[in-house]
């Protein structure tokens, strides 16, 4: 593969992880605001649903973010093969400890503001 093609298969990769946040961070905040309007009384099952929903677009967002972070990582793995690269593949490159943050920090922070909302919405 050219450089070209392979920054277009970063900007995929990095738009494929800016769209994999926007679900659950939206459903995180609208569970915020439905706890306090007072989600947190309404009888057992709604209480239920909503973990679901929350736990179901946790997993998958985290796993398209987990699998668009592993493809940008690949792509920098092939821009470091090539014998040149231009400035943009050079920060390409650089980004790499940044996609970790992706691949771990993002699902670690869903995680622990969704052991937040359990608690909010079941103790």
């Amino acid at each position: 593969m050219t450089e070209n093609d392979l920054l277009a298969h970063w900007t995929t990769a990095r738009w494929h992880i800016i769209v994999s946040q926007l679900a659950p961070t939206f459903l995180l905040a609208v569970t915020v605001w439905m706890l306090i309007e007072g989600l947190a009384e309404t009888p057992l099952p709604v209480r239920l649903a909503a973990a679901g929903i929350l736990v179901a677009s946790g997993v998958l967002g985290a796993a398209a973010q987990f699998a668009a972070a592993q493809e940008g990582l690949a792509v920098i793995a092939e821009l470091r093969a090539l014998p040149t690269v231009s400035a943009i593949g050079a920060r390409v490159i650089a980004s790499a400890r940044g996609v970790d943050v992706v691949r771990f920090v993002g699902p670690a922070i869903f995680i622990a503001v969704f052991v937040a909302l359990i608690w909010a919405l079941f103790l």
